[in-house]
């Protein structure tokens, strides 16, 4: 009953929804077709339905893309709600220990930067593992100079917590949001699927988006929602590296800075 992986995923701890079925002993397909009217009704009473349940995707025996969703504690909490007797009981110790679990792991792991040349010497590390830093003072002055242009871009990113949209990133890079996104596409990075930008499978489990869902208004004049994908800071910096190894620059690494 107590074997359930917690994920960290954009900063959100989640669990499986098939895990989620195995542990309650309920069908994949049944407890997707609950999620799915749970994520109706939430979208009714103006909720986000990705505090509660996140889309994503596995791939099946036969190497086929397949539904599933990742469940927050708040989604945990909202299935064992409708769960009586016994199961419900065991599935709420269950997934309350684990995400408790996790969250101590985390808070006992996670060591932001203190200062901006510690989160500068982070950077380089993550791009470049193979690379040891081993300089005097003198060359860490050059190594910092030499860099200043990128870290002006990237530490504007480790500052920010927020999500962004796709069209905050393009403006950096002085494009548009469609010209950003079919870029992208064509990197192999995320593809289309009902007027939504997805991540390709081998980028799915990174941290990289966020889906929301945001009100609309049809040509009709009906009320509906629509699902938009928003970038984490995470996401941001994979995307300044990709283009950057395609030799695709910011705006602000562009410009002549050494006169």
């Amino acid at each position: 009953m107590n074997n359930l992986t917690i994920l960290n995923q954009n900063g959100k701890l989640v669990t499986d929804s098939r895990e989620v079925a195995k542990v309650t002993n309920k069908p994949h397909n049944d407890l997707m077709k609950s999620i799915r009217t749970y994520i109706e009704y939430l979208g009714q009473g103006n909720f986000s339905h990705s505090d509660f349940f996140i889309e994503s995707t596995y791939l099946n025996s036969q190497n086929k893309e397949q539904p599933c969703y990742l469940l927050t504690k708040k989604g945990c909490d909202m299935v064992a709600n409708k769960m009586t007797g016994e199961k419900g009981v065991l599935f709420t110790a269950t997934y309350v220990t684990k995400f408790d679990e996790m969250e101590k792991q985390i808070k006992t792991n996670f060591k932001l930067p203190t200062s901006f040349k510690e989160a500068l010497l982070q950077l380089v590390q993550a791009e470049d593992e193979k690379e040891t830093l081993v300089l005097g003072n003198k060359q860490k002055d050059q190594l910092i100079g030499e860099l200043k242009p990128r870290a002006d871009y990237t530490d504007n990113i480790l500052k920010n917590t927020g999500l962004v949209t796709i069209t905050q990133i393009s403006k950096d890079y002085g494009m548009t949001a469609h010209e950003m996104n079919v870029m992208l596409h064509d990197l192999k990075i995320q593809y289309k699927q009902s007027d939504q930008w997805l991540l390709y499978v081998s980028h799915q489990d990174k941290g990289y988006t966020h889906s929301e869902t945001i009100p609309i208004a049809r040509s009709d004049g009906r009320k509906d929602v629509k699902m938009i994908t928003k970038w984490t800071q995470k996401g941001r910096l994979f995307l300044y590296n990709l283009l950057k190894g395609n030799n695709i620059l910011p705006i602000i690494e562009n410009k002549e800075v050494y006169q």
